[in-house]
């Protein structure tokens, strides 16, 4: 079984921000998939499952993801090679689609509660959002939504996201996942 988990923030306001991008991407992999909702409080997740596949969406706003991902992970019983986090990335131009295990949070609080909550070694998929003109802006720049020109090539990048995560859960290595899907 894997979990994907989109990292991004509840509420209307907040839909296409850049910070959004994770929970972007778990409503194009579902939207086409048969899902059965997961209604347990405990989790405190958008949750829906498909075959052998969980895709959450945390309720807990992102600087809280990991209460979110322990839950479900332990009620699971999910391996951690088995965790898939999709995130937007600062520190990669926009468009870029990289690929790892483990490694730091780079400032990124969802990561930092994930790795809080459960470890570090999940499978994470980095999808680069670029920097704001002024470093002391990113906040504003991370909740800010994504212009128009972005919105136009988000979907191709969506889509080839998706290829790659489905690519992970047939069984792929990050190795290959990396050489095969990685965007620059």
């Amino acid at each position: 079984m894997h979990l994907i988990i989109g990292l991004g923030n509840i509420g209307d306001k907040y839909q296409l921000t850049r910070h959004n991008v994770g929970f972007l991407v778990i409503d194009e992999i579902t939207k086409n998939l048969t899902t059965a909702n997961i209604n347990k409080t405990n989790f405190q997740s958008t949750l829906l499952k498909s075959g052998y596949n969980l895709f959450s969406k945390p309720t807990t706003y992102m600087n809280n993801s990991g209460i979110a991902g322990h839950a479900i992970k332990e009620y699971y019983k999910i391996d951690l090679e088995d965790i898939i986090v999709i995130h937007d990335d600062l520190d990669l131009p926009f468009g870029t689609v990289k690929f790892k295990i483990g490694g730091g949070h780079g400032g990124h609080n969802g990561l930092r509660s994930l790795d809080a909550h459960i470890g570090k070694e999940y499978i994470r998929v980095r999808i680069g959002i670029g920097k704001p003109q002024e470093k002391g802006d990113v906040a504003n720049y991370v909740l800010s939504n994504f212009s128009k020109e972005e919105l136009n090539k988000l979907q191709d990048i969506i889509t080839h996201t998706i290829k790659a995560i489905d690519a992970l859960k047939k069984g792929a290595d990050i190795v290959e996942v990396k050489s095969k899907f990685t965007l620059k």
